[in-house]
């Protein structure tokens, strides 16, 4: 049993915005094809026991559910669950993984994406959902280091400039709430850490043409983080500039998301 939730830490993308439907789609048009193909390699298959860790909107958890159906479950929580389809097999909750209580040696499988970067209590979390794992399950987690985002091509060299200075204000928005925007990088040593063994680390490159669903979802994170972004001294024409570059078909830039997994030990 899940005990009932605390009161839900603060999260930079409010599931309760007009924007958080379009920021589930960007996310799993982008990045879907190479989470699913992660959690395949784990062997999640029939009858395994499964946890989505902030599962937004829904799209892996309902993979997961497909994937060990019929005799499998998966339990998918979030801080505000709302947008996460009821399919069979699927089982959702509203759950703060930094502070509410999670059963220990319950599944097979935990995973979560580009959540724990957002948490100040990440490591917390972690060794929570570590101490989730039966003997032998995995904990994947797919994180970014939003830091490195280097310009591949650009229409020119003020292009270029504009969209350094997005990232530059992004971490500054982001980390101001508490995320850790190089996470990322740290993922493998914290699950080592938590007493994790047989950690496998997969750093994937992701590159993005304007216009394209990663670049569809960094201009989005313009208008669902507008308010801070103001607050940071970013104007409603620098944002609109932003959007410009980042649906410019000339414009490529790439970012690191490192899929990293490791096993609870066996005993």
């Amino acid at each position: 049993m899940i005990a009932p939730p605390s009161t839900a830490a603060a999260y930079v993308f409010d599931n309760a915005s007009v924007h958080a439907v379009e920021q589930h789609r960007c996310l799993a048009e982008f990045l879907d094809p190479v989470t699913t193909a992660g959690l395949a390699e784990t062997g999640v298959t029939a009858g395994w026991q499964c946890l989505e860790v902030g599962a937004g909107g829904g799209s892996v958890a309902r993979w997961l559910a497909e994937r060990v159906a019929p005799a499998g479950a998966v339990l998918a929580t979030d801080i505000d669950p709302v947008h996460v389809p009821r399919v069979p097999g699927l089982d959702v909750r509203r759950h703060d993984i930094t502070r509410d209580p999670l059963p220990a040696a319950a599944y097979d499988l935990a995973h979560a994406r580009l959540v724990l970067l957002h948490l100040s209590g990440r490591l917390t979390a972690l060794r929570q959902m570590a101490r989730s794992l039966r003997p032998g399950g995995w904990l994947v987690l797919d994180e970014f280091d939003a830091r490195y985002s280097p310009v591949l091509l650009a229409p020119s060299e003020q292009a270029a400039d504009q969209y350094a200075r997005f990232i530059e204000s992004k971490v500054t928005v982001m980390e101001s709430a508490g995320a850790d925007m190089s996470w990322g990088q740290r993922v493998a040593g914290a699950m080592r850490d938590a007493g994790l063994v047989n950690i496998e680390i997969r750093p994937v490159l992701l590159p993005w043409r304007g216009g394209s669903p990663g670049a569809q979802l960094q201009a989005h994170h313009t208008r669902h983080l507008r308010d801070k972004f103001l607050r940071a001294g970013v104007t409603d024409a620098d944002l609109g500039r932003f959007r410009e570059v980042l649906s410019d078909p000339e414009f490529v830039a790439c970012t690191a998301l490192y899929s990293v997994r490791g096993m609870c030990p066996a005993g």
